[in-house]
């Protein structure tokens, strides 16, 4: 796995972070983030699949104390190069033995972005839930954006290119996944699934679509340049994006959680 995204971390920003579509769906979160946080109760945050360390960025821009993680060396090389204040903790760490990672150390929230959590199947996520209790603070929340199974966008896509296989590659029990060019085994949640699994040790307290009229990431090329379309498909996501029950028809969706 980590192999993998050493690879896409070259690329990563280029064909992701500061595309059209990168930056809305990426602006998405943040708000949905800023509604959720609250400064007076968390002060320290552990990042998991920081990528390139663009979120991790803006977290500590914010005034959090961050602490960011990922698999990848190559990811983590490229954050800390991206790091400028040197106020970021950057550290190469595997999701699935975290607290091995923190034997002594705790936090106030975790957070992980754009579906870095769909490389777990549902025992390895049902674990990833035991490990963040034991790595949370009393009311420690959970900040999560997860990949579901029913994205609108993709099955009207492949079906106009009559790809009926590809249309309903969400809803199999897991599905492989190009990036950069290798492959990566991928597994979908609806909020229903990470609701039941993270249900012994939090309670749910926020569910929100994230690429609902936003496209996913691989539609770059047909919007990339129409400012028109993108700008309309921004404000329509806005005025949808406290709609619950749209989450599980999205590209991605915003979940918080409290521990109990």
């Amino acid at each position: 796995m980590n192999a993998s995204f050493d690879i896409a971390a070259a690329t990563y920003d280029q064909t992701f972070t500061h595309t059209v579509i990168g930056r809305l769906q990426r602006d998405l979160v943040y708000r949905h983030m800023t509604e959720a946080l609250h400064p007076s109760t968390i002060r320290s945050i552990l990042e998991i699949n920081c990528g390139t360390g663009e979120d991790a960025i803006w977290l500590s821009q914010q005034g959090y104390q961050i602490t960011a993680t990922d698999i990848s060396e190559q990811m983590i090389i490229t954050a800390r190069q991206k790091d400028t204040t040197g106020m970021i903790t950057f550290r190469q760490a595997d999701i699935n033995t975290l607290p091995a990672a923190f034997p002594n150390q705790t936090f106030d929230a975790i957070f992980s972005d754009f579906g870095g959590l769909n490389c777990l199947s549902e025992s390895e996520l049902e674990a990833f839930f035991e490990n963040a209790n034991r790595l949370l603070n009393p009311n420690g929340r959970l900040f999560l954006v997860i990949m579901p199974k029913n994205t609108v966008w993709e099955q009207c896509y492949f079906l106009l290119k009559g790809q009926w296989k590809e249309a309903f590659r969400r809803k199999r029990e897991k599905a492989i996944v190009n990036i950069d060019g290798e492959a990566v085994v991928t597994y979908y949640y609806n909020p229903a699934a990470i609701k039941r699994m993270a249900q012994r040790h939090f309670a749910v307290t926020h569910i929100k679509p994230v690429g609902f009229f936003i496209p996913p990431s691989y539609l770059e090329p047909f919007v990339k340049d129409k400012k028109r379309l993108t700008a309309v498909l921004g404000s329509l996501e806005n005025t949808i994006r406290n709609i619950r029950f749209l989450s599980r028809y999205s590209d991605h969706y915003f979940i918080a959680l409290q521990k109990r």
